[in-house]
């Protein structure tokens, strides 16, 4: 069975750093690409960053490039998102999902994932 966890979450000054993890069990980064979410309420679940299966290759959306960071270890099976230079309108419930890809592939898609793991919540104030 796949499980997420996702932790990390918190308040802190923009300005500031979180740094949020996603334990995962049940698969294999060899064949799951992982991606961070956020979800801001009454809006759509957004991609913000993957790490592609196997490969690693990573994808920023443009908001977070230069102040997010993702990174797997894999003998943890834990993929890290480090936020830097954190903004208020990074405010969000944040979400870890996996998906079954082919090697060095990645969806932004929400819908094409497969596993979720709960939110965790980063509220950045001004």
């Amino acid at each position: 069975e796949v499980q997420l966890q996702a932790s990390g979450g918190g308040l802190v000054q923009a300005g500031g750093s979180l740094r949020l993890s996603c334990v995962a069990s049940g698969l294999s980064f060899d064949t799951y690409t992982i991606a961070w979410f956020r979800q801001d309420p009454g809006k759509e679940r957004d991609v913000i960053s993957c790490i592609a299966s196997t490969t690693g290759t990573t994808y920023y959306v443009d908001s977070v490039k230069g102040r997010f960071t993702i990174s797997r270890d894999t003998a943890k099976n834990l993929v890290h998102l480090q936020m830097n230079s954190l903004l208020p309108e990074d405010t969000a419930v944040y979400y870890c999902a996996a998906a079954a890809t082919l090697s060095g592939e990645f969806h932004v898609k929400p819908f094409l994932y497969d596993y979720w793991g709960q939110g965790t919540q980063v509220t950045v104030s001004s």
